[in-house]
């Protein structure tokens, strides 16, 4: 096994064991019963949240991309681009972050950027791309600073086609993302990772859910 499905299927237990990843029947935003469920807030104390950071980390090194800050979108993106930074810090490399606030203030620094002055090659760290509004509205705040962004990083990709249960659309959110704005999107881990951790799983409660993943991914996958 190399050293990327390592990290990978390291992510995928650890998410599993923070119950940030879950099996079962969920219903999605687009109204589809998925057979798992991913929500990046459980990552919420300490020693979770440093692990997540270099998980994101690793991901990043792995992907060879060159950059150099992280940007968080707010709101959850903001603690992922501390916790990434941090983990890269504790790795020898030193690199700035800067995130959005929703709300632009008028006093003060004035202005929606916190955080490091955005310029040069800058990555945006999510959790998951939905629909791709967070990504078009930090493309814009970044490329409006005079920076250009390089790549999006996310946790996990559910490599699923748009749409909602009954209209399919051609292509995932993470591919709109990257054909429209012409930026990689990186993944700690994706819907084929999750399929091989559950067959060359031990554990025959997790196992047993791989047919419905496999029949979700059938119906709705790229």
């Amino acid at each position: 096994m190399s050293s990327n499905n390592s990290n990978q299927d390291k992510f995928i237990h650890f998410a599993l064991e923070a119950k940030v990843l879950s099996f079962g029947e969920f219903k999605t935003k687009a109204g589809r019963l998925s057979p798992y469920f991913f929500n990046a807030g459980g990552f919420n104390d300490g020693a979770r949240l440093s692990a997540l950071g270099r998980y994101y980390a690793n991901a990043l090194k792995e992907s060879k991309i060159q950059f150099d800050m992280l940007y968080g979108p707010a709101y959850k993106g903001i603690t992922l681009a501390a916790a990434t930074a941090i983990a890269l810090a504790d790795g020898g490399l030193n690199i700035p972050f800067a995130y959005n606030r929703k709300e632009a203030k008028d006093h003060g620094e004035g202005g929606s950027l916190v955080g490091a002055p955005v310029k040069g090659k800058v990555v945006i760290i999510d959790d998951v791309i939905s629909a791709g509004t967070s990504v078009r509205e930090s493309v814009d705040l970044i490329r409006g600073a005079g920076a250009e962004p390089v790549a999006v990083l996310i946790a996990l990709d559910r490599m699923e086609r748009s749409g909602n249960a009954i209209e399919i659309g051609e292509h995932s959110a993470v591919q709109a993302v990257e054909q429209e704005f012409g930026l990689p999107v990186i993944a700690i881990a994706n819907l084929a990772d999750l399929m091989a951790f559950l067959t060359a799983s031990s554990d025959t409660e997790l196992s047993n859910y791989l047919p419905a993943v496999k029949a979700y991914r059938d119906q709705y996958g790229i």
